[in-house]
C-alpha cells in the first residue's frame, strides 16, 4: 500500500511540473520529505526539473533547484540536463535560475556531443545565448565530434544574429574563427558559400580576421570563391561573386606569405623581380579564370537561344515578302521616274517596288545582308535541334560564329532600310544626325563583334600555349 502511494505521489509530482502547480510540489513534498530523492528511482527518464524547464515553468523549476540544487546536473536519457532544454526553447529566465545553481551545467555534452550553447545557437535564441557565455566564456571553445564549432553551427542553421553575438565575444581568437570542420575542412565562409547566405557573407567579410582566411583551402584544395564557382549557378551566385569581387581588392592573401628580407642587396632585387614576375604571372591567369570557356552556358540559355534565333528568321523572312517600298498592286508598263517599268520590261504585280527602280543596288544590298541573317538565325537552330554536342569546341565556335553573322547583318539591313524609305530632302537636310545614328549602328556591333572575336582568340592563344607546353595534355578534352 505504501509502495502504491510513494507511485502515486511520483505521478502527481510530474503532472504538477507540467502544469507547474508550486502548491501540489510543497504539499507532496510535505508529506513526503524524501521524495525527490525517490526520482532516481524510477523508470521515468527524465527528471521533473527536465519537464519544467522544457515547458517554461519559473517558478516551479525554481521551487525544485531551491528543494534539491543537483537536479540542475541530472541527465535524461539523451544525456541532456535541463539546461540544454531551457536553451533550446528560449525560456531565458530558467536558463538564469539554473546557471545560478550550477554553472557547470553550460560544458554538459549529451549523446551527440552538444552543449547548451550548441542548442541555443540552432535555434537563434540570442538572449540566452547572452546568459551562457557570459556564465562560461569558454563554453564557446566546445567543438562537436566532427570539429564543428559552434558558429559552423549557426552558419548551417542560418543564425545571423546568434552568430553576430559570438563573433563579437571572440573576435580576437583568429584561429577559432578559422577554425575547419573534420569532414570537409570548411571554414564557416567555406559553409556560408556553399548555402548561399548572401547577408551572412557580407557580415562575415566584415571581420577582420576571417577576412584575411578569404583564401583558405578545405580538404578538397578550394577557396571560398572556388566552392562558388562549383556550385549551381543562380542570381544568388553572381550576387554573392560581386561581393567577393568588392572585398578582393583589400584581401590579404594569407597563403602567399612575403619571403624573408635578402641580406645582399643584389640577391634582394633578384628576389623582388622574381615576386614581379610571379605575381604578373599570377594575376594573367586570375584573367584567364573569367575567360575560361563555360560549356554549360549553352545549355542553362538553351530556351532563349531558341527563341531568339526563331524570332530574327521570322523577321527576315517577313522583310522578304514585305520589302521596304512595298510589292506593285498591279502590272505597270507606263515608264515612271526613277523606275524601269516599260512595255518590254513591265513592273509586274507581287513583285517588290525597288526592285524595279533605276538604282536598284539598295535593295540588293537588302535582300542580301537579310538573307544571310535568314540562313545564319536559321543554323543555329538547325545546332540548337540537331543533337549535336553543343558543348564541344567546333560546335560552340560554330555556334558563335551563327549568333554573331545573325545580328551583324540584322544590323546592316536595318541601316540599309532606313536609307532606303528615307526622303532625300530629310537625308540632306541632317546629315549630321543620319551620321550619327550609322556610327552609333555600326560602332555598337563593330564593338560588340571585336570583343568576341578578342576573347575567342585570347582562349586560342592559351589553349596553343598549353598544347606546346604539354602536348599530351593539350591534346586531351580539357577546355580552356
Amino acid at each position: 500500500m505504501e509502495v502504491r502511494r510513494e507511485e502515486d505521489d511520483i505521478i502527481e509530482l510530474y503532472n504538477a511540473s507540467m502544469s507547474g502547480s508550486t502548491t501540489t510540489l510543497y504539499r507532496l513534498i510535505h508529506n513526503d520529505p524524501h521524495l525527490l530523492s525517490k526520482i532516481s528511482l524510477t523508470s521515468f527518464s527524465e527528471t521533473p526539473l527536465h519537464i519544467s524547464a522544457l515547458a517554461g515553468q519559473l517558478d516551479f523549476s525554481k521551487a525544485l533547484l531551491l528543494q534539491k540544487p543537483q537536479l540542475a546536473v541530472e541527465l535524461d536519457s539523451h544525456k541532456r540536463c535541463p539546461l540544454h532544454l531551457a536553451s533550446a526553447e528560449g525560456h531565458v529566465d530558467i536558463v538564469r535560475a539554473l546557471l545560478h545553481a550550477n554553472s557547470n551545467a553550460c560544458l554538459i555534452r549529451d549523446q551527440d556531443g552538444r552543449i547548451p550553447l550548441h542548442y541555443a545557437a540552432i535555434r537563434g535564441r540570442v538572449e540566452v545565448v547572452k546568459e551562457l557565455i557570459s556564465a562560461r566564456p569558454d563554453s564557446t571553445q566546445v567543438m562537436l565530434d566532427g570539429g564543428e564549432t559552434v558558429l559552423h553551427l549557426c552558419v548551417k542553421h542560418n543564425q545571423l544574429e546568434a552568430l553576430k553575438l559570438l563573433v563579437k565575444s571572440i573576435s580576437d581568437k583568429g584561429d577559432f574563427l578559422n577554425s575547419k570542420d573534420h569532414d570537409g575542412g570548411n571554414t564557416i565562409l567555406h559553409l556560408a558559400m556553399m548555402l548561399k547566405q548572401v547577408e551572412t557573407i557580407k557580415y562575415l567579410l566584415l571581420v577582420p580576421k576571417v577576412k584575411e582566411a578569404v583564401d583558405f583551402l578545405n580538404n578538397m584544395g578550394f577557396t571560398a570563391l572556388e566552392m562558388l564557382e562549383n556550385c549551381p549557378k543562380d542570381f544568388k551566385s553572381f550576387t554573392i561573386r560581386n561581393i567577393l569581387m568588392d572585398a578582393g581588392a583589400s584581401i590579404k592573401r594569407v597563403n602567399n606569405p612575403s619571403p624573408p628580407l635578402a641580406i645582399a642587396v643584389g640577391h634582394s632585387e633578384s628576389v623582388e623581380l622574381e615576386q614581379s614576375s610571379k605575381k604578373g604571372r599570377k594575376n594573367w591567369l586570375e584573367y584567364l579564370k573569367y575567360l575560361k570557356y563555360k560549356g554549360d552556358w549553352v545549355e542553362e540559355n538553351h530556351g532563349s537561344i531558341m527563341v531568339v534565333s526563331t524570332v530574327i528568321t521570322t523577321i527576315t523572312f517577313q522583310q522578304t515578302i514585305s520589302p521596304p517600298g512595298g510589292l506593285w498592286q498591279e502590272n505597270v508598263i507606263d515608264t515612271m521616274q526613277g523606275f524601269r517599268c516599260s512595255s518590254n520590261t513591265p513592273c509586274l504585280a507581287g513583285k517588290a517596288v525597288l526592285a524595279d527602280a533605276v538604282d536598284y543596288r539598295s535593295y540588293l544590298n537588302f535582300m542580301i545582308c537579310n538573307t544571310l541573317s535568314f540562313v545564319a538565325s536559321l543554323g543555329v537552330t538547325f545546332l540548337l535541334i540537331s543533337g549535336f554536342p553543343i558543348k564541344h569546341r567546333v560546335c560552340m565556335c560554330l555556334l558563335t560564329i551563327s549568333l554573331c553573322s545573325t545580328l551583324t547583318f540584322l544590323a546592316a539591313t536595318y541601316l540599309i532600310a532606313f536609307y532606303m524609305v528615307t526622303p532625300d530632302f530629310l537625308m540632306y537636310d541632317s546629315p549630321k544626325h543620319t551620321s550619327f545614328m550609322d556610327v552609333c549602328i555600326l560602332g555598337s556591333v563593330i564593338i560588340v563583334v571585336s570583343m568576341v572575336l578578342l576573347v575567342h582568340s585570347i582562349r586560342f592563344l592559351a589553349w596553343l600555349v598549353r598544347v606546346m607546353k604539354n602536348p599530351k595534355k593539350g591534346s586531351g578534352p580539357s577546355r580552356i
